[in-house]
C-alpha cells in the first residue's frame, strides 16, 4: 500500500490506542496526512516516537477530549478551511462494564457522547469538502458485541448499534456524491480493552474457542482492512460491515 493514499487527508479519532496506533502508522506509510485525535498523552507520545522521521510532518497529533464538543468543532473548522478531509475514521470509544441497572444516566450519556456524537461531528465537518470534490471515505468502527454474546456492556453495545445504523444511512445518502461509508467490526484483540475482564486466561480461552482462525488478531489485521476501505479500490463497496474477527461471527 506504499504511496496508495498519497495526498489524502485522514481524520482519525482514537488514533493512538491499541488498534489505532498501527493503523495511523500504516496510513502514514501509504502516503496519507493524518489528523490523529486522542486524549491519552502517553499513547500520543508513543505514536510520535514510532513515527518514521520522513513521515512526521504528515502526522498532526491533536490531544483533545471528545466530550469538549465546541473545541472539537472549532479544530475541525480550522482543518477543513485549508483543504477537504478525504477519509474519516470514527474509532474512538469508551467501554465501561457493569450491570445495566448500575449505570447512572450521566454515564450512559457519556458513552454516547464519545462513541457516537464525536462521529456525528467529525462526519458533518468533513462532508461539505467530500461532496464538493466528489470523493470521500467514511469508516465507522463497530463491534462484534452487536451479535449479543456479551453482557454488562449495554451502553457500549448501544453506541455501536447507533454507528451501524449511521453507516447504512450515510452510505445511502452520500453515495450520490462519490462518498462511501462502511463499518468494520473488530473481534477480540489483545488491547487495553481486555483489562476489564477479571479472568484474563479464561477470556483468552473463550476467544480461541470461538474463533475459527486459531491465533490472536493483530493491529495489522485491522489496519489492512481500514486502508482497503479508504482506497480507490473500495469505491464500489458501501453500507457494508466487515467483521475482522478470525471467523467468529459469520453472516
Amino acid at each position: 500500500m506504499s504511496g496508495a493514499l498519497t495526498g489524502r487527508r485522514v481524520l482519525y479519532t482514537g488514533a493512538s490506542g491499541g488498534l489505532g496506533h498501527q493503523t495511523t502508522l500504516d496510513f502514514l506509510a501509504a502516503g496519507a496526512e493524518v489528523f490523529a485525535i486522542d486524549r491519552d498523552h502517553s499513547k500520543n507520545a508513543r505514536l510520535l516516537e514510532d513515527t518514521p522521521p520522513g513521515a512526521a510532518e504528515r502526522l498532526h497529533l491533536l490531544e483533545m477530549d471528545l466530550t469538549d464538543q465546541p473545541a472539537l468543532e472549532a479544530k475541525l473548522a480550522e482543518i477543513t478551511a485549508e483543504r477537504p478531509i478525504d477519509v474519516v475514521l470514527n474509532n474512538a470509544a469508551i467501554y465501561p462494564s457493569k450491570p445495566f441497572e448500575d449505570y447512572a444516566m450521566e454515564e450512559l450519556r457519556a458513552v454516547h457522547q464519545v462513541n457516537v456524537e464525536s462521529a456525528l461531528i467529525c462526519t458533518r465537518a468533513a462532508l461539505p469538502g467530500m461532496r464538493a470534490q466528489g470523493w470521500g471515505r467514511i469508516v465507522n468502527v463497530t463491534s462484534i458485541t452487536l451479535s449479543g454474546g456479551w453482557e454488562n456492556l449495554a451502553p457500549y453495545v448501544q453506541s455501536k448499534g447507533a454507528l451501524l445504523g449511521l453507516t447504512r444511512a450515510w452510505a445511502r445518502e452520500f453515495g450520490k456524491w462519490g462518498i462511501t461509508c462502511n463499518a468494520i467490526a473488530p473481534g477480540a484483540f489483545p488491547t487495553d480493552a481486555e483489562k476489564i475482564h477479571p479472568d484474563p486466561e479464561g477470556y483468552v480461552k473463550f476467544v480461541m474457542d470461538h474463533q475459527s482462525v486459531k491465533r490472536r488478531g493483530t493491529p495489522h489485521d485491522i489496519a489492512a482492512t481500514i486502508l482497503f476501505l479508504a482506497s480507490d479500490g473500495a469505491g464500489f463497496i458501501s453500507g457494508q460491515t466487515i467483521a475482522v474477527d478470525g471467523g467468529w461471527i459469520m453472516h
